[in-house]
């Protein structure tokens, strides 16, 4: 690693760099309008009582300069859990330094420290130079597999439907 790149877990003070870093992400994916995260969204469901995911953030030359948003997952199957790679983002003028490759092996280090069966992450079926760089990594993209995602007023009406 060079001496210019630093990685370190996030802390609470570093949710406004958080919040940026997710709406630059959102503005490049051409997704801005769906952004509702807030600093105290943030707050509380990453710092709160119960955290419910992990930030790393990538520093060049001291200044943030990207970040990996991560979470467990489960699988039955190896009857172990994952990681889930959220979101990983490098600013524009800090793309090819190597910090999106260092972001991503630190996870896999994670993963094989928390004995974790398997890391995994999306992408956009438009996003070649992303889809090119994870394959370049080793990444295997599972073509049979669909992502199913409810949400807002869908996810309230199938919440209504369960009864006790």
């Amino acid at each position: 690693m060079s001496a210019d790149i630093t990685l370190r877990l996030a802390t609470e003070q570093d949710i406004p760099t958080i919040l940026a870093f997710i709406q630059g992400l959102a503005d490049y994916e051409k997704l801005a309008d769906q952004v509702v995260a807030t600093e105290d969204k943030l707050r509380a469901s990453l710092f709160g009582a119960k955290p419910y995911a992990e930030v790393v953030i990538a520093e060049y030359q001291q200044q943030p300069a990207g970040f990996a948003l991560f979470f467990h997952n489960y699988s039955t199957f190896l009857a172990k859990p994952g990681i889930y790679l959220e979101d990983l983002f490098v600013l524009p003028a800090h793309r090819g330094r190597g910090l999106g490759k260092l972001l991503l092996s630190y996870l896999a280090k994670l993963a094989v420290e928390r004995d974790c069966g398997r890391l995994e992450w999306s992408v956009l079926d438009w996003n070649q130079p992303a889809i090119d760089f994870y394959q370049a990594q080793g990444a295997s993209m599972l073509h049979d597999w669909r992502i199913n995602r409810v949400t807002g007023p869908q996810l309230q009406q199938l919440a209504q439907q369960y009864t006790d």
